[in-house]
């Protein structure tokens, strides 16, 4: 019998979170108490924002459903692992979808996880290779979750980075955004040393230290962090444009391409078309198309049509054609 009232909550917490109904009888048998104390735990769980409904019947039964808020939940210790080593695997190759919002949730994770658990993450990951990885660089999942620490606290962040050209610096920043393209990590900072906004590439960036100092943020020049990384990137390299059309619906064709290429427009029911800009070689851009899984046509620029052709002919001869 549990007779410490905090810890018979969390182990009731812990069999609702299960996705089944209970019932009253078998509850009390598991907790070691009466149906009645059950009752009574089942109402501090409610006061404590637990959805938790109760049916009729012969023994009545108990499940905890969805509510407008989500609640604290209990994790046993496989539950725990397994979402760990999902998140730094997504997060460490900067897979499309999986943004700021996992990478902070990971953070919350691993700052709570005991540590013989976080033994077994790490062995875990280690010992596996994913079978692709995107198409940017990995990143160390815990320099993701220091920064996503210190966005979230508004806490300076002090890291090394290597520019693109080698060059290393000490940086001391107040961190903004995290921001995933799909294919990278990009922090927008503002940087203390040069008193400007600046966006820095996560897999250029080791020994990140959070100092502790706190900071009210700054207002960015432009509306939100995805825009001005957009324009920061767009200073730094030459863009191109770029035409095609697909033989598909528009919402297809949206969810199989990075969001970064831009929304495809609906010409009718069965096709769209895409304008888009981007400084990725025409080569990448060439075969993340082909990989779509549909027919389409390049119309520009002509570079990317010549790409698009000697890559088919290529593939053709490679098949024996």
């Amino acid at each position: 019998m549990t007779t410490d009232t905090p810890a018979r909550l969390l182990q009731l917490l812990s069999l609702l979170q299960t996705p089944r109904e209970w019932p009253g009888g078998e509850l009390a048998d598991r907790l070691g108490v009466s149906r009645r104390t059950v009752r009574r735990d089942v109402d501090r769980l409610r006061e404590l924002g637990y959805p938790v409904q109760a049916t009729k019947g012969s023994d009545g039964g108990y499940r905890l459903v969805a509510g407008k808020a989500m609640p604290p939940l209990v994790l046993d210790d496989e539950e725990a692992v397994a979402i760990a080593v999902g998140l730094r695997a997504g997060a460490g190759h900067a897979v499309e979808g999986v943004d700021e919002a996992s990478v902070r949730a990971l953070a919350k994770l691993e700052q709570v996880l005991p540590s013989r658990l976080r033994h077994r993450v790490n062995t875990l990951q280690a010992a596996t290779t994913p079978l692709t990885s995107g198409d940017g660089a990995s990143i160390a999942p815990e320099t993701l979750t220091v920064m996503a620490s210190t966005v979230a606290g508004h806490e300076r962040l002090r890291f090394a980075y290597r520019a693109k050209d080698g060059t290393e610096s000490r940086r001391l920043t107040e961190p903004y955004r995290l921001v995933s393209t799909g294919r990278r990590w990009y922090l927008v900072a503002y940087d203390l040393d040069r008193a400007d906004w600046r966006t820095f590439r996560v897999d250029r960036v080791s020994e990140p230290f959070a100092t502790g100092a706190r900071f009210t943020p700054r207002e960015l020049p432009t509306g939100s962090a995805a825009e001005y990384l957009r324009q920061s990137i767009g200073r730094r390299q030459e863009t191109y444009d770029f035409t095609v059309t697909f033989a598909a619906p528009a919402q297809v064709v949206a969810s199989r391409l990075p969001a970064f290429l831009g929304p495809p427009r609906p010409l009718d029911d069965t096709s769209c078309r895409l304008h888009g800009s981007t400084g990725d070689p025409v080569e990448w851009l060439a075969v993340r198309l082909a990989m779509l899984g549909h027919e389409f046509t390049v119309e520009e620029p002509a570079e990317l049509v010549e790409c698009v052709r000697e890559l088919g002919g290529r593939l053709t001869r490679a098949g024996g054609g």
